[in-house]
């Protein structure tokens, strides 16, 4: 019996479910372990009345998949529980991914059928990962999903990321990257900002206020400290008198205020009005509570200059997964040639073999269609994109470029723009392109 191997300080192994690894515990016994596999991580569908989805993810998926291993403890715990045999967890003791992945680049627009993320191995290496990979990649997928829709609301306006308090501490690390990747500015976690460089802001809120004897004496406390451009609060007794207080305290060169309760449209019509009124021109007005992307486009024909969001975002916007499922599309057989296989039971299809992806764009660029090739690559007509970039080869991370959050936010702007203009509909309908298999 070979010694466990230590893991890494933060292992991912036991992130997953315990069929996992029963699985792989009779695949040893049956010699289908070592069978050459497919596997590939799709959507069946959209959420309902969303016309496209945005891939977000990526980079904290290569990360997990690097520390998955099973050290001293992870094998303690798997004995203790009596969850697999000792041969088992042998093989997990020196479990290392080995395989080859392709994927969506982060940041990338997909559809019903898009094989957001190919993973090539053998049936032990490559079934264990399937709980982790879509944990990952339906949570964030989700986030950046629903804030690609905020900020497409939004237009030029900036979105303010601000919902840790309304979700896991670190679903709310993992909301505030994806909603960056989908355009957000900025977010108020702390943690996203160290961990993924996600730009951090904030100011105070209601308990501020309500903590000193009145807004003016908060008000003059706040400028002092950040400065006469910080964001103050006025919504926490009147807002009209807050306001007055607020250039009284600052002067018309305060950069914000913002507005976090009440019919928001009519107050920050009445606030501009009011701020102008005082000479404060350039000072900003930002509004907050509870909005989603239709309240943001409830708010496009008010004199609204940023948008902060929280549990909607946080939440996906009454769509929390992405719905993706990871599954066996292609093995070996018993001469080694790979064969497609698919599931057939009802409403749970799938569609056999490897698959390759690119979108078929017009002679103007626009999106036309997700062209999907079974066993190869479909043909380029001259004006196509192909969308399955290389992340790991051999087991080495080698796409680490295509996750970089820079990179994956400009890639998320460059992939929605080219979609057609029903995709940045609000209203319910299709997918904006259909999906074509070969």
């Amino acid at each position: 019996m070979s010694l466990p191997s230590p893991a890494p300080a933060s292992s991912t192994a036991l992130l997953t479910d315990h069929y996992e690894l029963t699985m792989v515990q009779a695949a040893l016994r049956s010699g289908a372990a070592s069978r050459r596999c497919v596997f590939e991580t799709f959507a069946r569908r959209l959420p309902d009345g969303r016309r496209y989805g945005v891939v977000a993810g990526t980079g904290r998926l290569l990360d997990a998949i690097e520390r998955f291993r099973f050290g001293d403890t992870q094998i303690a715990a798997l004995r203790a529980g009596k969850v697999v045999d000792d041969e088992t967890l042998d093989f997990l003791a020196d479990y290392r991914f080995e395989g080859d992945i392709w994927g969506y680049a982060e940041g990338e627009a997909y559809f019903p059928g898009s094989p957001v993320l190919v993973v090539e191995s053998d049936f032990a290496h490559g079934v264990v990962l399937e709980t982790l990979v879509l944990s990952i990649l339906n949570h964030d997928s989700a986030i950046a999903s629903a804030a690609s829709r905020m900020t497409g609301a939004a237009g030029t306006r900036p979105c303010i990321e601000m919902g840790s308090r309304r979700t896991h501490e670190e679903a709310a690390v993992a909301a505030a990257r994806a909603a960056y990747v989908a355009g957000f500015a900025t977010t108020s976690n702390l943690e996203a900002g160290r961990r993924w460089g996600v730009p951090t802001a904030g100011t105070a809120a209601h308990s501020f206020t309500l903590v000193h004897d009145d807004e003016r004496e908060a008000f003059a406390a706040q400028v002092e400290v950040l400065g006469v451009g910080t964001t103050l609060l006025v919504d926490t007794y009147d807002v009209e008198r807050a306001v007055e207080i607020a250039i009284e305290v600052a002067g018309p060169e305060l950069g914000a205020v913002r507005l976090d309760s009440g019919d928001l449209l009519v107050q920050a019509r009445e606030v501009r009005e009011q701020l102008d009124s005082l000479g404060a021109t350039k000072t900003r007005i930002v509004v907050t509570s509870d909005l989603d992307e239709f309240a943001i486009a409830g708010l496009a024909a008010g004199p609204v200059d940023a948008y902060g969001v929280g549990t909607q975002l946080v939440t996906g916007s009454g769509a929390p997964t992405a719905g993706m499922v990871y599954k066996l599309v292609a093995r070996s057989d018993e001469t080694g040639e790979m064969v497609g296989v698919a599931k057939a039971s009802k409403d749970k299809t799938s569609v056999g073999g490897r698959k390759y992806a690119l979108r078929r764009r017009n002679a103007s660029g626009i999106a036309e269609a997700e062209i999907i090739g079974i066993g190869e690559p479909p043909v380029d007509d001259g004006d196509d994109r192909a969308l399955l970039v290389e992340y790991v080869r051999g087991g080495e991370v080698v796409g680490s470029e295509h996750v970089e959050l820079p990179t994956a936010r400009d890639r998320h702007e460059s992939s929605v723009a080219e979609l057609p203009r029903a995709a940045h509909q609000l209203s319910r309908g299709e997918p904006a392109i259909p999906t074509t298999y070969l």
